[in-house]
């Protein structure tokens, strides 16, 4: 298999991502709710992990991710739990609108000091984290994406049937958790929140929903191929390359 062809998955999987990431992201910046997207992401991350222990499978929350039992039990609890999530940072938001932002912090803080303790007494836990966080992308397979391509096409349809819809907390809230509950098992929470933010600062208020994603996907096809050649995690990879491309751009701009 040449290189290009191991690059295809992974870069469709980065463009379906973008394709819902990049009007969630517009959506969090407009609220200014920059947090949500870790501490939602945090907690569904969390609800994997625990579905991986629960289920018995030594290899956490990779593992949970092969095989299509592994994959129905990691998603629904990453759903269940991102849901929950989302209701609570929903709640927080019209009990408490002026500490909003640091109530979701505080969820992120719970959560992710939740999937420390849940995974410190198992020996193989530090590599567990260490996917949940990171991901990589570079190894996702096509029986994979199936779930996230099916909410992905279902969001796209909501988008073109109803343009204003994300602007009611009720459609908002739910569409972002279970769109980012399925994409932290694949991308790794790093990558996910840098996907939701960056192309979406890069491109400003005024820029063109594809455009945001032509940019997110060309740091996807740059971050992709350095991982290839270096040899390096892909997930870190992608990052670096989507801020440095969203730092570049922002100078660009500003020049």
């Amino acid at each position: 298999m040449s290189n290009l062809e191991i690059l295809l998955v992974p870069a469709l999987t980065g463009v379906l991502v973008l394709l819902s990431h990049v009007p969630l992201g517009r959506q969090v910046l407009g609220r200014g709710i920059v947090f949500i997207d870790l501490a939602i992401a945090q907690v569904a991350a969390l609800g994997v992990l625990v579905a991986g222990s629960l289920a018995g499978d030594a290899h956490g929350m990779e593992g949970a991710a092969h095989g299509m039992e592994g994959m129905a039990i990691a998603g629904l609890a990453g759903a269940c739990a991102a849901l929950a999530g989302a209701a609570l940072v929903a709640w927080l938001g019209q009990r408490w609108p002026e500490r909003r932002e640091a109530l979701i912090g505080l969820v992120y803080v719970a959560g992710a000091v939740l999937a420390l303790l849940w995974v410190s007494a198992d020996h193989s836990g530090g590599q567990r984290l260490a996917a949940m966080l990171s991901g990589d992308v570079l190894w996702v397979s096509l029986p994979q994406l199936l779930p996230l391509a099916l909410a992905t096409a279902g969001f796209l349809i909501l988008q073109w049937r109803r343009p204003g819809a994300l602007a009611l907390g009720r459609v908002f809230y739910p569409a972002f958790a279970i769109l980012i509950s399925l994409s932290v098992p694949l991308l790794g929470l790093y990558l996910v929140f840098a996907s939701l933010i960056v192309p979406a600062l890069a491109v400003g208020d005024g820029g063109r929903l594809g455009g945001a994603v032509l940019f997110g996907a060309l740091a996807y096809a740059l971050g992709l191929l350095a991982s290839l050649w270096l040899d390096l995690p892909s997930g870190p990879c992608v990052v670096l390359a989507l801020v440095l491309l969203g730092v570049g751009s922002a100078l660009w701009r500003r020049l």
